[in-house]
């Protein structure tokens, strides 16, 4: 049996892909996965056995090896999460919705910084 690395793994979809030593990557259905795993993580180190599919090899059988990197702990408490949360939409609500209803678009200095608060904030709650 192959051992490869997880590269990714959508548990909403159902789906991802294993790397596969010296050949393609190798898909990887929720029904092929152990019982009581419903997610794999990018990294983690499976042992599979797969065969030649109509759009490439799949794995048939999954064994996990490992648990995987340790995904990234929550770098802010709820408190501060929530102040974060509470500043965002008080910027959103006078500086780029105003700007939005006047059919415009928020100047790309201010937008890049707005996007990038916004993208911790989801970073955050994803983790």
């Amino acid at each position: 049996m192959p051992t490869g690395k997880v590269k990714w793994y959508d548990s909403t979809r159902g789906f991802g892909f294993v790397s596969n030593p010296g050949d393609e990557d190798v898909y990887v259905g929720s029904q092929v996965l152990p019982e009581g795993v419903s997610e794999l993580v990018p990294g983690q180190r499976l042992e599979y056995d797969f065969a030649a599919g109509r759009r490439g090899p799949q794995a048939l059988r999954v064994t996990v090896l490992d648990e995987g990197p340790r995904r990234a702990k929550h770098k802010y408490k709820p408190a501060e999460l929530r102040g974060m949360v509470q500043d965002t939409i008080t910027v959103l609500d006078s500086r780029v919705l105003p700007v939005l209803e006047a059919g415009r678009r928020p100047e790309p200095k201010e937008a890049r910084q707005i996007a990038e608060i916004l993208r911790t904030i989801a970073r955050e709650l994803d983790s």
